[in-house]
């Protein structure tokens, strides 16, 4: 019912370049009584980081599918501003 995408983010540390293992998130879709189709980005351990509702399942397959993506595209944005900000 889900779909996972793991991410691998560059991060430099005071000794040098490297890079560490973030985790995995999955998008979960959960049908609603009548209503539609729930989405969530989850981690491993169930912390959700976001969330949101569809009439259709595509389409909330698409919105979770897009969160996840602006999430992990987030994430390297900020570790590769921070390794530029230390030269």
């Amino acid at each position: 019912m889900g779909e996972a995408g793991a991410a691998l983010v560059g991060s430099r540390d005071r000794q040098g370049a490297g890079t560490k293992r973030v985790g995995m998130f999955e998008v979960i879709l959960t049908r609603r009584k009548r209503f539609g189709w729930r989405w969530q980005v989850c981690d491993q351990s169930g912390k959700i980081f976001a969330d949101g509702f569809e009439r259709t399942r595509p389409s909330a397959k698409y919105q979770g599918e897009r969160a996840l993506f602006f999430l992990l595209s987030q994430a390297y944005l900020r570790n590769r501003s921070a390794a530029s900000s230390e030269d």
